[in-house]
């Protein structure tokens, strides 16, 4: 399938990592932590984690720390289809397409659960036909936008006339959660709100990437070191201090399975650690355009991968073979080739 138009969206509220502290400890929420789970957040939001800025839906993040589970769920349940609309609205623009024009749409988050699905409330924001197919694809975590893309592919192949769109979204904040969890603390440190979509269509419109040879590897043997846990119905990020050499690792495996040499290599955010380790493991490949959305966003977990493509296509325009990989809870990792054809 073929590359007609990539968009990402974000909140307009930005927060630098010393306010979203500073916010924190005005809210009261780090009154019942040890003093010790207090000088890891400080250490964190105000040292070099590789993150300057995130992006968040609420402008006020006391409130959103004081949320319930039933507010934090109201929370997710107002701005996912907001941001997800958002981003798919910006990519039918680019690719000069009205929405009636897509036959099938297709949502991933793990954010936040509807029933039914974001796809249904972003169909009816867009103004999509009535005979579209929606589909939702949930539980994978960070890395669920290359499985999403493999979905799209399937779905073109049974049927070549169509136009489809995908979208990643996430409203982390509506997984605030504060223990004294380390794993806990360090999340909190770490994800933002964001989206990305794209249109494909199963021809080639001329000189197009083509999404192919996408690999996928299951390590449930490591699932316990990140995952999302029920804790009095609220999310709560299970991440364990292995996870960057797990990722890199993992990432590596998949890199041997490639069917080129690509000009760009192009990895979910993760986290600084996560981001060095791979990097360390394919030594031959930076990783500048992860860094940068690192930088602006955080990670914002699904749609990451694709935010650090968009920035990759605009920045090097003259690639043409892009690898893209994006792994998490599971443990799971997947990757996808983009290959400009001639």
């Amino acid at each position: 399938m073929y590359l007609q138009a990539l968009a990402t969206a974000f909140p307009p509220h930005s927060f630098r990592q010393a306010e979203c502290l500073e916010m924190l400890s005005t809210s009261g929420a780090l009154d019942t932590l040890r003093g010790r789970s207090r000088e890891l957040l400080e250490k964190v939001l105000t040292g070099d984690s590789g993150i300057e800025t995130r992006r968040f839906c609420e402008p006020d993040l006391h409130k959103t720390f004081g949320l319930d589970a039933s507010g934090l769920h109201r929370h997710f349940e107002t701005h996912a289809p907001k941001l997800a609309g958002e981003a798919v609205r910006k990519a039918l623009q680019l690719s000069a397409l009205q929405p009636r024009k897509i036959d099938a749409l297709l949502v991933c988050t793990c954010t936040g659960y509807l029933c039914p699905g974001l796809s249904s409330y972003v169909s009816e924001m867009l103004g999509l036909r009535p005979d579209a197919f929606l589909q939702d694809l949930l539980g994978l975590g960070c890395g669920a936008a290359l499985p999403l893309l493999e979905t799209a592919r399937g779905i073109l192949a049974a049927n070549p006339q169509a136009t489809i769109a995908t979208v990643a979204v996430e409203i982390s904040s509506a997984a605030f959660f504060l223990n004294d969890e380390p794993g806990v603390l360090i999340s909190l440190c770490l994800f933002g709100d964001g989206a990305a979509a794209a249109i494909w269509k199963a021809e080639d419109q001329g000189g197009q990437f083509r999404f192919q040879n996408f690999r996928t590897i299951h390590k449930p043997e490591h699932r316990e070191k990140i995952r999302f846990v029920n804790s009095g119905g609220r999310l709560k990020n299970q991440l364990h201090r292995e996870v960057p050499v797990l990722a890199a690792e993992t990432v590596a495996e998949l890199f041997k399975l490639r069917s080129v040499d690509p000009d760009r290599l192009v990895a979910h955010t993760g986290g600084r650690d996560v981001v060095e380790a791979i990097e360390a493991a394919i030594p031959e490949y930076g990783l500048a355009e992860t860094r940068g959305v690192l930088r602006k966003y955080g990670n914002i977990s699904s749609p990451s991968v694709l935010a650090a493509l968009e920035d990759s296509l605009r920045e090097f325009p003259e690639s043409n073979s892009l690898w893209l990989t994006a792994f998490g809870a599971g443990f799971a990792a997947h990757c996808g080739e983009l290959k400009r054809e001639h």
